[in-house]
């Protein structure tokens, strides 16, 4: 485990060093207080707390970045160390497979949650402070985005990873990366609307819904920020989708886990037979 930490470290050296940390970090927190800002017209006419309009906005934003992000940092963790040669070099040391996997895994997951936390951390703060003090209750619907985004980042770090076990050049990985990112945060919610729109409620049961909400990380991700509470379900007119997808928030966090440790499984399987 000295092996894992080891390359854990290295990989958070790295994020630190070329500013991945903080230009994430910022990105996040710019529009998470831009939206906050802008919601802050519609919150005081309808009574509704600033933070709770945040997160319904940001989930809709965070379907969108937070994946994007998440690839960019793991297309090219294992090819683009195979064609620089430093993996042959790494794995020339006292180290297995597993563990390199493991521990840049685990690194760049770290880059993404403080990234994630301390953007989204700070503008909250400020949006509270800009609104009238600490409200406790506001915070939890709040932390649960918080949460969900690492857990969503993590899935498609994990397919990222997978990505860049299989194949054998860096733009290969980046063009297929594009490519899953483009097809569970856009195409797949379109043509399961289309299918929707088509059916009219004939075939597709709430039961067949809920198994094909959880086919997407994506759309587990909204589920779980948008109708976890009350509150955010009411004002992001998410409450029939609630009643009629209804699925419990373990239900979804366990859904969120899944995708993150079946295509990271995958990925190691993937690794240990891949020829260097």
């Amino acid at each position: 485990m000295n092996a894992v930490g080891t390359i854990i470290g290295k990989e958070i050296r790295d994020g630190l060093r070329n500013r991945w940390v903080l230009a994430t970090a910022l990105l996040l927190a710019a529009l998470a207080l831009a939206l906050g800002l802008l919601g802050s017209s519609p919150s005081g006419t309808v009574k509704a707390e600033p933070l709770t309009v945040t997160v319904v906005s940001l989930s809709s934003l965070s379907i969108f970045l937070v994946p994007l992000i998440a690839m960019l940092l793991a297309y090219d963790a294992v090819v683009g160390e195979v064609d620089r040669g430093t993996m042959a070099l790494l794995l020339s040391y006292p180290v297995s497979r597993w563990q390199v996997l493991v521990g840049k895994f685990i690194g760049h997951l770290a880059i993404l949650a403080l990234a994630t936390g301390a953007g989204y951390g700070s503008a909250g703060l400020a949006l509270q402070w800009a609104y009238g003090g600490l409200d406790i209750g506001a915070w939890q619907p709040f932390a649960l985005l918080i949460g969900a985004s690492v857990l969503l980042g993590a899935s498609f770090l994990a397919m990222g990873y997978l990505i860049s076990t299989l194949v054998r050049e860096r733009a290969t990985a980046a063009g297929i990366a594009l490519g899953v990112w483009l097809f569970f945060v856009v195409i797949y919610d379109m043509a399961l609307l289309g299918v929707l729109a088509a059916d009219q409620g004939r075939h597709v049961s709430p039961g067949l819904l809920n198994a094909l909400l959880l086919l997407n990380p994506s759309d587990v991700y909204r589920l779980l920020n948008l109708t976890g509470f009350e509150n955010i379900s009411l004002y992001a007119g998410m409450a029939g989708v609630s009643d009629q997808a209804s699925l419990p928030t373990s239900a979804l966090i366990a859904a969120l886990l899944l995708w993150v440790a079946v295509p990271f499984l995958m990925a190691a399987a993937a690794f240990r037979r891949k020829q260097l």
